[in-house]
């Protein structure tokens, strides 16, 4: 009867009959099956196969694995750069007031008109009235000569604006994707530095360790210094190592129930004992307890016990940094779709980096732009035009798993090569090249995709490659 069937019919009988033990032979070798598993796959991405979207194919192909750096070399690392690095702040170390003319430039930097046109949701352009209400909500008249600095903790994931405001601005009216107000996401558990508050009272000019930026206070609880110190160097701690995670859920406390904790998320660990083996009605022998900071109804920082269940995808303490937990950090963001400034609920280019490399306990700065043209790590830097091409050729040929590839406004992260071409993965907007028939495509990518770097295009006249302008390697 079996022999009789054909296409779909017969490739559903024999799963049904396979699944069932009915049949002796069920192989992986067997055709229909075998077929059935790539699910259709297609693509518009030059060079990709299916077995490529999988970290194991690269880590296959990894010579050396060993650890790169140990916890006492990245802290060193950290300290250096958060001493020396001008898009990197050390908070531990900033002064308990600031005088006016160090925090105006830090406003400026951010809460400014675009030089080119903005547009909102509505089509409507952005007018010089519209701005002129912007300023006005940052409140730079209250500015005293001295600003007494105030703390806080991060409670909630959440948005830094450049302006006081949850108004959408984009560069084009038929734009809908990248909010220009939109400047990174901060995430439960960051310290964050409290230095102005905008005219409504609703919102912080906060600044955490690599950018200053409009916080709404809803997101943050604020307390002592001296109290959020101690909760920041408490040992052990937990790193999220998932792309996220969620807290339990519980009846008792929702500040503390299903809370989304990203990648790279550091929070302090209690024990069984510290917490009464009873958290919000559940024993917790079964999870992971964490001090959890929260916000009472004044706005005031506590700190309370909540459940993060052991199965999930958490380290007691950072990762050990080797090539293949690199490359298993960076997969597991696969496909999530690109988030400028951290919106959508995602990340950008800089911000995928940033959290895998988190992982590891590695800081580095915040924008591509920023982290390409610092030194926070060594770097290989190449010149506009054709005369560095010869370098930058022999660049490529020598890069590693991890080493970060800077192009204007663009970083991805080097996995490895497939039959000598080198293959990145990247969170990315849009795709270009040129097909077999020598016609210039553009496609989409808009998320964290893999792709091979040569044959990638960024207009008809500039290759990709060519305008490669540093390569980091964190090793």
């Amino acid at each position: 009867m079996i022999g009789n069937l054909r296409g779909t019919g017969q490739r559903a009988v024999l799963v049904a009959l396979c699944l069932l033990g009915l049949l002796s032979a069920c192989s992986d070798s067997t055709e229909p099956l075998s077929s059935d598993r790539n699910y259709g796959f297609s693509t518009d991405v030059p060079g990709i196969q299916l077995p490529m979207l999988s970290a194991a194919f690269w880590i296959e192909r990894i010579g050396d694995d060993s650890e790169r750096l140990t916890a006492d070399v990245i802290a060193e690392f950290n300290r250096r750069n958060l001493a020396s690095d001008p898009h990197l702040h050390d908070l531990a170390n900033l002064p308990d007031t600031l005088a006016r003319e160090q925090l105006l430039p830090l406003l400026d930097d951010v809460s400014r008109p675009a030089r080119s046109p903005r547009y909102y949701a509505d089509g409507r352009e952005v007018s010089s009235a519209d701005y002129a209400r912007l300023e006005s909500a940052l409140g730079r008249e209250a500015l005293p000569s001295e600003l007494e600095v105030r703390w806080g903790l991060v409670v909630r994931r959440d948005s830094m604006r450049s302006y006081p405001t949850d108004e959408r601005v984009f560069r084009d009216p038929a734009e809908k994707d990248l909010d220009r107000f939109q400047e990174t996401g901060v995430f439960p558990g960051q310290v964050v530095a409290l230095l102005h508050e905008s005219a409504d009272g609703d919102w912080w000019f906060a600044m955490n360790y690599h950018y200053a930026a409009w916080l709404p206070k809803a997101a943050v609880a604020t307390g002592p210094r001296e109290e959020i110190e101690r909760w920041r160097n408490r040992a052990p701690r937990l790193v999220v190592t998932s792309a996220q995670v969620g807290t339990n859920f519980n009846p008792v406390d929702p500040r503390t129930s299903q809370l989304q904790l990203d990648m790279g998320t550091s929070l302090p660990l209690m024990t069984g004992i510290e917490a009464g083996h009873d958290v919000n009605g559940q024993n917790p022998y079964a999870s992971h307890v964490v001090e959890l900071p929260v916000r009472d109804d004044d706005g005031r920082l506590e700190f309370r016990p909540a459940l993060i269940a052991r199965s999930r995808d958490v380290s007691v303490g950072n990762l050990p940094y080797r090539p293949s937990v690199l490359l298993r950090q960076a997969f597991k963001f696969l496909g999530e779709r690109y988030g400028w400034g951290h919106d959508y609920n995602a990340r950008d280019c800089t911000g995928f980096i940033g959290e895998v490399y988190k992982t590891f306990g590695i800081l580095m700065p915040r924008n591509s732009g920023q982290q390409g043209q610092s030194d926070f790590a060594p770097t290989l830097f190449f010149a506009d035009g054709d005369g560095d091409n010869e370098r930058r050729q022999r660049a490529l040929e020598r890069l590693q798993v991890g080493d970060l590839i800077y192009t204007p406004g663009h970083v991805m992260m080097a996995i490895g090569r497939v039959e000598g071409e080198p293959y990145v993965i990247h969170d990315v907007v849009g795709l270009v090249y040129y097909d077999e028939s020598g016609e210039l495509y553009r496609g989409t990518l808009s998320g964290v995709s893999v792709t091979p770097l040569t044959p990638l295009w960024l207009s008809p006249g500039k290759k990709l490659v060519d305008s490669i302008y540093a390569i980091k390697s964190i090793r």
